[in-house]
């Protein structure tokens, strides 16, 4: 049977890029996989002319050979063509996990379980930073057996049913999968005298106390992770990480609106109407500003750098203090007499009695 030119099975011409015929392959193996196309022979023939053609395309050497020499030059250098399903998923993994989601290694395999914890700070912690310590209770490794899960004098043997690999093979048309072993569930040793303390898992639950750098300016809903302080893994595999998840408590002073903050201040008419020079609380201490004559109530200012550090503290954010013009609910005869000559003298119609003065 005559083979078919490779640059016609992936639909490109000669001087495409690898990249385009990476593309066209990913078409190609997408349409024609055994798993979408069941029982269909000739989707699995165009299956293995594709993952072929692609083989030798995106490799340099043996397209050199291709485009001078043909299907026979390649011959001469002792390829065969399509060499397996197995050969596909170790040359091109990249192109099948993203078909079927990221395959999973022998290290991997019994990597420990990730664990959160919910950690609260307040808006003052979160604008200097601080070194915090906290108590995880998670899984750790049995001091008893030392992991092994095995009573003393004992240790775990490979499974005979898997060789140790944690995985047996069955075929499926041309295709070789792999499953976890039944017998060893995966984990390639089976364990005959367990440990009494861990029941042959070799963790035990433990306390432990850990230092957690909490970085200037973090914003609520953060995440932070220490690689490792998760649970341990099994048969030596790599622990879990441990993430933090970062809640900032609400300030009754402070409203946070990213790297800014919006405050009130309080002041008096006179204040407002005169002009005045006013200390204003930040978060962190307090600070001068000018009020102008005649502001209005509700009016705005902007304090640059007395808002939220940015993330690690590189700058700061502004401080919009929001002025509010306080009414006074009672005055002395005195005052009242003064706002109503300030009335009358600008026209306006106030009432007599009862409703300024203190009687």
């Amino acid at each position: 049977m005559t083979k078919r030119d490779f640059y016609e099975i992936l639909g490109v011409k000669k001087d495409t890029s690898k990249e385009e015929i990476k593309k066209a392959y990913r078409q190609a193996a997408l349409k024609y996989h055994p798993d979408k196309n069941p029982g269909n022979k000739e989707a699995e023939d165009k299956f293995k002319e594709a993952a072929e053609a692609y083989e030798v395309l995106q490799d340099d050497q043996k397209r050199q050979v291709y485009d001078k020499y043909g299907h026979e030059g390649l011959r001469g250098t002792g390829f065969s063509g399509f060499s397996g399903v197995e050969d596909i998923f170790s040359s091109f993994g990249d192109i099948f996990e993203s078909f079927f989601g990221h395959r999973e290694t022998r290290r991997e395999r019994g990597r420990g379980s990730d664990l959160r914890y919910d950690l609260s700070i307040t808006m003052e912690e979160a604008a200097t930073g601080m070194d915090k310590t906290i108590t995880v209770e998670k899984y750790a490794h049995c001091d008893e057996c030392e992991g092994s899960g095995c009573e003393s004098g004992y240790k775990p043997e490979i499974c005979p049913s898997c060789g140790g690999h944690g995985q047996v093979r069955r075929q499926q048309g041309f295709f070789t999968m792999s499953m976890p072993c039944g017998a060893c569930g995966g984990k390639g040793q089976i364990i005959k005298k367990p440990c009494k303390r861990c029941n042959g898992h070799g963790k035990v639950l433990k306390k432990k106390n850990l230092k957690v750098k909490i970085p200037v300016g973090v914003e609520n809903g953060s995440h932070l992770r220490l690689v490792g302080e998760g649970e341990p893994g099994s048969m030596g595999a790599t622990s879990g990480d441990l993430y933090i998840l970062v809640y900032v408590k609400d300030h009754p002073d402070f409203e946070r609106v990213g790297d800014d903050l919006v405050t009130k201040l309080h002041v008096t008419f006179p204040q407002a109407a005169l002009g005045a020079e006013v200390e204003v609380k930040t978060l962190l201490g307090t600070a001068t500003m000018e009020i102008p004559r005649g502001t209005q109530s509700h009016s705005v200012f902007k304090l640059r750098g007395e808002g939220m550090p940015t993330l690690h503290g590189k700058s700061k954010g502004t401080l919009h203090v929001q002025v509010v013009v306080d009414v006074p609910e009672k005055l002395t005869k005195e005052q009242e007499a003064l706002l109503r000559k300030y009335a009358e003298a600008g026209g306006a119609a106030v009432k007599k009695s009862g409703f300024f003065g203190v009687r």
